[in-house]
């Protein structure tokens, strides 16, 4: 791995791209930026650039990213503001999900331990509109702070952004701080909460293994499916892919878990390829058996795409 130098920004060559499949590519270019001004040059170099947070939700090609990468978690991207008074919340895009959730219970400041156990970092979390069974990322959300494409600032209210069931319509913007109003709470009450929580995580999804959470998202039926749900009722797309007899699939190293149907974890010997083919042959599968086209929640990075 080479490094060269810009006016301020260190691009490292063909470096690796650290996901929570543990497989994938390499970047041919990454940047590891620690101010907005800093950021804002490398959107300058690449405005096509790729954002990588935690990389809990991404998968990355065999063959790796053309595109400059940027790894926003130093600097400012990783600093946390909380102020107890008011449950005034400032984080940076990079900081990561699980330390602010458990500093926030600490403090005595409820709302985001109904994220518990969601990997991600608070940028990917708030584009994604990260959540599960007991909230979203947007309940506690009042405002965000981005990069366009064209290196200039903005910020965005809560009123602004078209939140919806995992989606912000915010990708085409690079996060670089998200602002959140938190409920004062007693913090025994709130741990007990997040201990719930992740209690419910850890008993229903293989939170062990090498995966990066749900691969696809729950559906909207089209139409009734008979013994799955009535037409514009959302269903779960683990409970589709089990129905379809498809927990402990396989291709390659990469396997469909067998303790939660949406979930693909990594063996040793996987390649992005194993995944990236299970993920086809999951979709293709459930479609031919309920006519449900299931949308990727996973990230897929690569030369193309």
């Amino acid at each position: 791995m080479m490094t060269t130098q810009t006016s301020s920004v260190e691009i490292e060559s063909n470096a690796p791209i650290p996901t929570w499949f543990g497989v994938g590519g390499r970047a041919d270019r990454l940047a590891r930026p620690e101010t907005v001004e800093q950021l804002i040059e490398c959107v300058r170099l690449d405005p096509d650039l790729r954002v990588l947070g935690d990389g809990a939700n991404l998968l990355v090609d065999d063959a790796g990213v053309k595109e400059l990468v940027v790894d926003l978690s130093r600097g400012v991207f990783k600093d946390v503001a909380i102020h107890d008074e008011t449950g005034f919340v400032v984080a940076g895009a990079g900081a990561p999900l699980t330390q602010l959730i458990t500093e926030c219970v600490r403090r005595g400041l409820g709302g985001l331990e109904k994220l518990a156990g969601i990997p991600a970092s608070v940028g990917g979390a708030a584009i994604m509109n990260a959540g599960g069974a007991f909230g979203q990322t947007c309940d506690h959300l009042i405002r965000v702070h981005a990069v366009d494409r064209a290196g200039r600032e903005h910020a965005f209210d809560r009123a602004q952004i078209d939140f919806g069931y995992r989606r912000s319509r915010l990708n085409h913007l690079i996060l670089t701080s998200v602002e959140f109003s938190l409920d004062q709470g007693d913090p025994e009450a709130l741990r007990a909460e997040l201990k719930r929580c992740m209690a419910y995580k850890k008993g229903t999804q293989p939170l062990a293994s090498d995966s990066a959470g749900c691969v696809f998202k729950n559906p909207t039926l089209r139409k009734a499916v008979e013994g799955v749900g009535e037409a514009g009722e959302r269903v779960s797309a683990g409970m589709l892919i089990d129905l379809a007899g498809l927990k402990g699939e396989r291709v390659g190293g990469a396997e469909v878990s067998g303790q939660h149907a949406n979930f693909i974890v990594t063996h040793d010997g996987a390649s992005a390829r194993d995944v990236i083919g299970l993920i086809g042959l999951v979709s293709d599968r459930v479609h031919g058996r309920f006519g449900v086209l299931l949308e990727r929640e996973v990230v897929v990075w690569g030369r193309s795409s």
